[in-house]
Parts: C-alpha cells; sequence; structure tokens
C-alpha cells in the first residue's frame, strides 16, 4: 500500500477561494444567474479563470492573497442545470451525486423545508430553480464595488435575482448570538482566524473532493472526469428568514413560566442572575438561559456546557471542550446537534466526520416587510454524508442520541407548536421540559451548487456544441 498522502499535492491555486478560509468582508451581492448565451456565458468562465481581462471580473483563488483579502473577491456556484446548460455531455452529467443533480428544491421535506418553507413558498427567482444556473458572489468591504461586477457579470449572463448580505456588529446575527465560532480548520492552510482554534483539525476531504476524509480508507466519489473535477466542493446556498419577535416572545413566556417552577434554581442557582450579562433580573436571566440552553452557547459565544450559570467567560476556550453523557450542554440543543464534537453518540464512527464549511451574511432587514435572517452557504464534499445528513438525521430527527430522538433543533428545526419539545437540564440531573413553540427560521429559497475547481471552470469554458 502507498504511503503517499494526497494531501502533499494540494494546490491552492487550483480551489477557489472562500472555502478553505474566509475572506471577512463586510459585504456580500449574490447573482441568481441564467445562461441564456452558451457561448457568452463560455467566454466569461474562461476570462474570469485567466483573470488578466479588466472586463471581467477574476476568480478569487486560494492561493493568490494573503490576509487580508483582495478588496473585490469574486466566486462562483454552478447548479446542476447550469452544467447542462453549457453543455456538459450527458455521460459526464450522470456521474454527479443523486442530491446535486435533483437539486434543494426536490430534497426539500429531506431538509425539512415544508409549510411555510415549502418550495413553492419560495420568493423568485427561487420559485423557478431550473432556470438558475449560477449563484455568483461578489465580497467587499465597500458596497460601491458591486454595480460594476455586476454589470460586467450581466454582459454574459441573465440576472435572474440579486441577495445582498452584511456582517452584523460583533460578529453576530439577528437572534443575538456571536456566529462562526466553530469552523473547520485545515491542513496546509494558514488562516489567522483560526490560530487559537484548539480543536483538532479537519482533512482537505471534508470540504474537497480527491482528498481523505474522516472515515479511514473512504473518499467521496468524484465525478467523471476525475481529473477535472479533483479539487470541487458542495455548497448548499440556502436564505434563511430569522423570526426574532417570535423567539423572544417565546423566551418570555417561557422565563414566566419558570420562574414559577419548583426547580428553577436547579435551573439557575439563587443569585446567579448577578453574573449574566453584566447582571440583570431574574426574569431576564432565565431567558437568557433558555437562549443558551438552545443554542448551547450565551449569546455572546461562552460555551454552556464550560459555564452553565454565568455567560463570563474569562480564561475559557470557546472551542476546546467535548460532550459526555452528564453534560449540562442539553443533547438537543443546536450546537451539540450540528456538531456533537468527540461525544457520545449512537453512530460513533460520525464525531467530528460531518463538518461543514459555513459561511454566512445576515440580510435585511426588508425597508417594506421587515423580513431579515441569514445568507448561508453550507459547503462539503459530499451533501449526503455530510449536509443532508446533518440537517434531516441531527437537526430534524434526533437521530444521534435516544434522548432527543423524534424532536427537532430548537431555533433551526422544523418546529410547530403542537409537537415542539425541548428539555433544560438541570444541575441535579433533572430536566425541565419546554413545549409550544413555533417555527424561527424559515427557508425563503436557495440552490444546490458545485463551487468548481479552477481546472474545472477551464474545462467547462472549453465545451463545444
Amino acid at each position: 500500500m502507498s504511503n503517499i498522502n494526497p494531501e502533499d499535492d494540494f494546490d491552492a491555486e487550483k480551489v477557489q477561494g472562500n472555502i478553505l478560509r474566509g475572506y471577512k468582508h463586510n459585504n456580500v451581492r449574490h447573482l441568481m444567474l441564467e445562461v441564456t448565451n452558451r457561448d457568452a456565458a463560455r467566454r466569461f468562465l474562461a476570462a474570469s479563470a485567466d483573470g488578466t481581462d479588466k472586463t471581467v471580473p477574476r476568480i478569487t483563488r486560494s492561493a493568490n492573497w494573503a490576509p487580508p483579502a483582495p478588496e473585490v473577491c469574486f466566486n462562483i456556484g454552478i447548479t446542476f442545470e447550469g452544467l447542462r446548460a453549457l453543455g456538459l455531455p450527458a455521460s459526464e452529467l450522470a456521474t454527479f451525486p443523486t442530491e446535486y443533480a435533483e437539486g434543494m428544491a426536490k430534497r426539500a421535506v429531506k431538509l425539512g423545508d415544508f409549510g411555510d418553507s415549502a418550495p413553492e413558498n419560495w420568493p423568485s427567482p427561487f420559485d423557478q430553480p431550473d432556470r438558475i444556473h449560477i449563484v455568483a458572489s461578489v465580497y467587499s468591504n465597500d458596497v460601491d464595488n458591486f454595480d460594476p461586477v455586476e454589470k460586467q457579470v450581466a454582459k454574459a449572463f441573465t440576472v435572474l435575482g440579486v441577495r445582498e448580505g452584511r456582517n452584523l456588529p460583533d460578529d453576530k446575527v439577528f437572534f443575538g448570538y456571536r456566529d462562526s465560532i466553530s469552523q473547520p480548520r485545515f491542513r496546509h492552510i494558514f488562516d489567522p482566524a483560526m490560530v487559537n482554534v484548539d480543536e483538532p483539525k479537519d482533512p482537505l476531504g471534508t470540504a474537497l473532493l480527491g482528498y481523505p476524509t474522516h472515515f479511514e480508507g473512504v473518499e467521496f466519489a468524484i465525478p467523471e472526469p476525475k481529473e477535472v473535477f479533483h479539487d470541487c466542493s458542495f455548497n448548499a446556498f440556502r436564505v434563511l428568514q430569522q423570526k426574532t419577535d417570535a423567539f423572544e416572545t417565546y423566551l418570555s413566556e417561557a422565563a414566566t413560566k419558570l420562574e414559577k417552577h419548583p426547580k428553577q434554581f436547579e435551573l439557575l442557582p439563587e443569585g446567579a442572575e448577578a453574573s449574566i450579562c453584566g447582571g440583570m433580573s431574574r426574569h431576564d436571566a432565565l431567558r437568557e438561559v433558555v437562549a443558551a440552553q438552545m443554542c448551547g452557547r450565551w449569546r455572546n459565544g461562552t460555551p454552556y456546557e464550560l459555564s452553565p450559570n454565568s455567560d463570563e467567560r474569562g480564561d475559557l476556550s470557546l472551542t476546546n471542550y467535548d460532550y459526555t453523557l452528564t453534560s449540562r450542554c442539553p443533547a438537543g440543543s443546536h450546537m451539540r446537534r450540528a456538531n456533537p464534537r468527540g461525544g457520545p453518540i449512537v453512530q460513533r464512527v460520525s464525531n467530528y466526520s460531518r463538518r461543514i464549511v459555513r459561511r454566512g451574511m445576515s440580510y435585511g432587514p426588508d425597508p417594506e416587510t421587515g423580513e431579515h435572517g441569514l445568507l448561508g452557504n453550507f459547503i462539503g464534499a459530499n451533501y449526503g454524508a455530510q449536509f443532508e445528513a446533518v440537517m434531516c438525521d441531527w437537526i430534524n430527527f434526533g437521530l444521534q442520541d435516544p434522548r432527543i430522538t423524534g424532536t427537532n433543533d430548537p431555533l433551526l428545526g422544523a418546529n410547530v407548536p403542537e409537537t415542539s419539545a425541548f428539555e433544560l437540564t438541570l444541575r441535579d440531573g433533572g430536566h425541565i421540559r419546554l413545549s409550544g413553540f413555533p417555527r424561527f427560521v424559515i427557508t425563503r429559497g436557495g440552490a444546490y451548487t458545485m463551487l468548481p475547481s479552477l481546472p474545472a471552470i477551464r474545462y467547462l469554458a472549453q465545451l463545444s456544441g
């Protein structure tokens, strides 16, 4: 057996940027594009990969920048229908994963996208998923850089829709939590944002095709031609509306009930409210405890597992901790469902194996409707083993732990008041069961895309017919 490690041949110049490390720009514009002129689209891809034509935005690579990132970064994701529109032969299209070929809208039930989140309720352009061929993303700290790039793109594609996002202060999302604390970190990649992250390093196969994965001896299948689609990733682009008013209202309702509960001091010791958010009333402190247990972190990012009675971080690590059968962090919390770390779960070999790269920014509020939420990218090498497994098995079914099987993630899950349930943990090992909360995150659109390598982009640009 060969001792050669495929990671040793890794070439960051072949990989699009924003996959293995983030740009950290404050603004993004996502363009949903349709290929209506195949020749023009191919010429654009060729020029964008080449990067010397000033009239076409250059694809940003992983290798061509050191912090800070370039002033404007440009990347593309291509849907399965986009590959077809560009002229990829049927024999090669047939080698792509089923999940990708079907697309996000057809996988809706698997993802929990029903009811208000169902594709038939998605606004334009996501109501016509087969027309979305490319999702092009422009990142910059200066929003004035967006229009010139969009005008360049519009010369080669039909722009079906636009979604803009921005970072909120203190790296928070609209729910008030600090976000993107725990991300995969990769060998061969220096990311200043990950210097103090003390978690296991992830193999390149977590995000890129053609490299080892967490599963010993297992690599995810590469579409044909393999030498072309090596170094590609798959992405679930999601528009997620966050119902913050409903969330805050429920926290108040829960706190009111907990104030009368005989075991409230097993949930939060008497006087501990002085150590939450700098000191607050008993009612407000209980609200924050519920929020912290539902998420798995206090809103400032402090892990609940390490500090169940205070959000004061002190010298605590944000990432170096694990879960046990007696953890104070609930098994049903969002963070523990999405990343069980090295803790005990039913699928023991799955610990740390369903890691997903998350890149996202908040959007809104819309000036007319007030809608706001997250534009999320969930990046990996295999939809079935990573994104869909997390969303279906862990987020919406709780199959990783018998104690939560049959319940949904309290923040991200497909909940309805009639059946929703979440158990708060107590110091004495007991629980207080919460119920009656609605769905707090509504899907408003999205697409499954491949994030092609630079060789793959050049290959698609050279197709004929």
